[in-house]
């Protein structure tokens, strides 16, 4: 389009339209990165406060789906990750689940195509494989009969002869039978539960634990115990070894032992402890077993 100016001298239009600038919003893991390097943290940083392994936090930060576990687990390692650096859990956890969500691809339907007759094992092949199955399952339940028979004689012939004096031994105790461990005792959440830690009158430990976090029980505690009202959302591990499951699912337990010996027994053996003798006359008392009471 022209506009008239004067006699016989057009003046052009600019009909140009700006367009509006389109910003891209910065991925879950984008967000994270930059706000640990505005901390001046490292992976192994972030790796040390919130026990993930760094090769999952490398996968977060460049939204490697395929790399990283099932997406309850990614979900509670971001919102750790948020925490170390200072963001929004909740606002970072809905939009990894967004992402994720658009990402996670379904698994292809395997197509199986009909087996070529030409191909197949004859039937005369399979009857005579099956017999010789058969033959030789009787021929060894024959075999251990007969060798269970000859065991059984010999031990009425050894008895019948030997006149040896019976020696009675006995059965070994609790802690003969508990695993020798060492090893600090770390507690990690499968899932957001409350627990506190006490040793003595100290409070070591108290608040929740989000998904994926883990506390580590100080390796100068006396005798340290755990409080908490969701058990099964807890997994504890003495040294290399994971420990038996505090108390039943949905209950809360008091003061369950935390010391490596006590919990690889299961809280059975907790809540039995063996009995101590008195202290001396004059002598310092030492603290009571503590024990695993549920409610």
């Amino acid at each position: 389009m022209a506009k008239k100016k004067g006699q016989g001298m057009v003046e052009p239009i600019d009909e140009t339209i700006d367009e509006p600038e389109v910003t891209a919003v910065a991925t879950v893991g984008e967000r994270l990165r930059v706000a640990r390097e505005e901390k001046g943290l490292t992976l192994e940083d972030v790796a040390a406060q919130t026990r993930i392994p760094r090769r999952h936090l490398e996968s977060l930060e460049i939204s490697d789906w395929e790399h990283l576990p099932a997406p309850t687990y990614t979900n509670g390692f971001a919102k750790s990750y948020a925490s170390v650096v200072g963001l929004d859990r909740v606002a970072i956890g809905e939009q990894l689940r967004a992402e994720m969500g658009g990402h996670r691809a379904t698994a292809a339907t395997e197509v199986f195509e009909p087996a070529d007759p030409a191909r197949t094992m004859p039937k005369w092949l399979v009857f005579g494989a099956i017999a010789v199955v058969l033959v030789l399952v009787l021929v060894m339940s024959w075999l251990n009969e007969r060798s269970f028979q000859g065991s059984d004689q010999t031990a009425n012939d050894t008895a019948a002869t030997a006149a040896a004096p019976e020696v009675a031994t006995a059965a070994p105790g609790p802690d003969a039978l508990a695993p020798a461990t060492q090893g600090a005792v770390v507690i990690t959440a499968n899932e957001s539960v409350w627990i506190q830690v006490k040793d003595g009158p100290a409070t070591l430990k108290a608040g929740v634990l989000e998904s994926g976090q883990s506390f580590e029980v100080p390796a100068d505690a006396k005798a340290p115990v755990l409080t908490t009202g969701k058990p099964e959302a807890l997994r504890i591990a003495v040294g290399t070894a994971d420990a038996p499951q505090v108390g039943p699912a949905a209950t809360t337990v008091r003061n369950v032992s935390l010391l490596g010996p006590d919990l690889m027994r299961g809280p059975a053996a907790v809540a039995q402890p063996a009995a101590r003798p008195a202290p001396a006359a004059g002598a310092p008392s030492t603290p009571p077993a503590l024990q695993n009471t549920t409610q």
